[in-house]
């Protein structure tokens, strides 16, 4: 393979050729990338279920889509973060979350200036969902505390009683979730439980 580069000029008659070594890991594809796409993909899917806004109360909004996504993107880094050899394929779920919202800024015009202060909103508006969601699941939590950070995030409303078929869900998908090897996360093989269960 040869490769021409503009501006280099060298002391030989002819073009210079790259070894193979130098070329092949640019080539090459991330299956952690490539993987974390699928898995990302899947979550904004699970997320756009209609039993979301239909049922269970979520405001069919930007907003309320949004933090719709950015739950079951913690649902997934959750599990990912169970897992000792997962943390390159959950920084790049993160990485499909940023710029898939980078990408959706920019197409409803949103200039350049404009998206990065709103990225580095929706970084920490991430971080601290995670923080909440991540507090309101492990052993010991206050009960209801789960439910409490989801009506204030995802329902914009200070009643708990607001999320309680959601905090359901969660909690079943995070067992199921829990129970999936970790093999198949790796080739972007995931599977959530219908929002169904979540009802009482």
């Amino acid at each position: 393979m040869i490769l021409f580069v503009p501006g280099l000029t060298s002391d030989s008659a002819g073009p210079q050729e790259t070894p193979d070594h130098m070329i092949l890991p640019f080539l090459r594809k991330d299956p952690n990338r490539e993987a974390a796409q699928t898995l990302y993909g899947r979550a904004v899917g699970q997320a756009r279920l209609p039993i979301f806004y239909e049922e269970l109360g979520v405001a069919d909004t930007v907003e309320g889509r949004s933090e719709l996504v950015m739950l079951h993107v913690f649902l997934v880094l959750t599990r990912l973060k169970s897992e000792g050899g997962a943390r390159q394929l959950g920084r790049c779920v993160s990485e499909a979350f940023f710029e898939n919202m980078d990408d959706s800024l920019r197409e409803a015009g949103v200039g350049d200036l404009v998206v990065g202060r709103k990225i580095r909103a929706l970084a920490e508006g991430l971080h601290g969902r995670m923080a909440a969601y991540d507090a309101a699941i492990e052993e010991g939590a206050e009960t209801g505390a789960l439910e409490s950070a989801l009506a204030r995030n995802v329902y914009f409303s200070p009643d708990r009683r607001a999320a309680v078929q959601l905090a359901r869900y969660v909690w079943a998908s995070a067992a199921d979730l829990a129970a999936q090897p970790f093999e198949s996360l790796a080739q972007g093989i995931i599977r959530f439980p219908t929002p169904e269960g979540a009802a009482p």
